[in-house]
């Protein structure tokens, strides 16, 4: 099979119909921005943190960090920064400097572990909670409005998929 067959839509040596990457004219091979999974998954992530972060710093003095912060307190209450690392792919330096930030501001209060204290458990506190809600509603919206036109028997097969990467990406 010849990469233009690969082309024509037979499945490429992957079991994929579309190829990840195409031919120049000088012979070499490139990534397809149009069919390469990852750029897709960067670039619309991308896109959307840095919109998301700009409205939220704006509307709610909060990037996109510290929502992820305070979403993941509202779904797991009492829990480590080390758990919303992990959740959320945050970096620890991250994960503390927008706990540190949150804190100073009475959004959310750490208690020592009783078994280390050195580490703390994190709790959105009741202005944390009302701010969450806040910025739930905006975030929804642009979910909404990023699903736009998406029939939803394929919005599920795209959940479908991507939780399946989600899972795999653990072993990159």
């Amino acid at each position: 099979m010849t990469r233009d067959e690969d082309e024509a839509g037979a499945p490429c040596r992957e079991g994929r119909i579309s190829r990840p990457t195409k031919v120049l004219a000088d012979g070499h091979e490139v990534i397809n921005i149009d069919t390469y999974i990852p750029y897709f998954l960067s670039s619309v992530n991308n896109a959307l943190s840095s919109g998301a972060s700009a409205q939220y710093l704006r509307d709610y003095g909060v990037g996109i960090v510290d929502w992820r912060v305070i979403s993941m307190l509202a779904i797991e209450p009492g829990i480590p920064a080390a758990r919303i690392c992990s959740v959320v792919s945050l970096d620890k330096g991250a994960a503390s400097r927008s706990l540190a930030k949150l804190a100073e501001v009475e959004l959310v209060a750490g208690e020592a572990m009783e078994n280390d204290p050195r580490r703390r458990i994190w709790t959105l506190s009741p202005a944390g909670y009302a701010l969450h809600d806040r910025i739930l509603a905006a975030a929804l919206v642009r979910e909404r409005k990023l699903i736009d036109g998406t029939d939803p028997a394929d919005l599920e097969a795209f959940l479908r998929v991507i939780r399946v990467m989600r899972r795999n990406v653990e072993g990159l």
